[in-house]
């Protein structure tokens, strides 16, 4: 566990090279890496960049670009229209856990944790490989200076 855990930071670390020196927060850390596109655009739609570039800490679980393409044809395009904003809203957040969450913390381990939105996500690192509810984790803790991104292969979506 602890071998693929480390191969995920390193692969997210290659993949984020170039980002600049400089302490990056969790907004400026996924513009750098160029494979949160929609996530990006999504979190301006929904007003959410102040508070993701806010003291934090945060623990967020990125979904990349290929991620919202996997959900049905039309369906991000209408989460960002302005009359949608309180269901993107609750969508974003739901893939937000206040504080600092390191990989190695939930190794070997199942939780519920609480999400920003509210409602809880199910975290399973027990079987070699990590899942927030139906997401594989794909990279492991990419730090920026106000907490930590975590790249999951598939947007998980509150109880609605």
């Amino acid at each position: 566990m602890k071998r693929f855990l480390m191969a995920g930071a390193v692969a997210a670390t290659v993949a984020l090279g170039s980002l600049t020196a400089r302490a990056a927060d969790i907004v400026e850390t996924a513009v750098a890496a160029d494979d949160f596109n929609t996530l990006v655009a999504a979190v301006q739609a929904a007003g959410l960049v102040e508070t993701l570039q806010g003291p934090g800490p945060f623990t967020v679980f990125a979904p990349t670009d290929e991620a919202f393409a996997k959900l049905p044809a039309g369906t991000v395009d209408d989460l960002l229209k302005p009359e949608n904003r309180e269901t993107l809203v609750a969508i974003l957040t739901y893939h937000v856990v206040p504080g600092k969450v390191m990989s190695s913390e939930v190794a070997g381990q199942k939780a519920s944790v609480e999400t920003v939105e509210g409602s809880k996500v199910h975290v399973n690192g027990s079987s070699g490989n990590v899942f927030v509810n139906d997401a594989q984790v794909v990279a492991a803790d990419i730090e920026a200076d106000n907490g930590v991104i975590h790249v999951i292969d598939t947007v998980i979506l509150p109880p609605m």
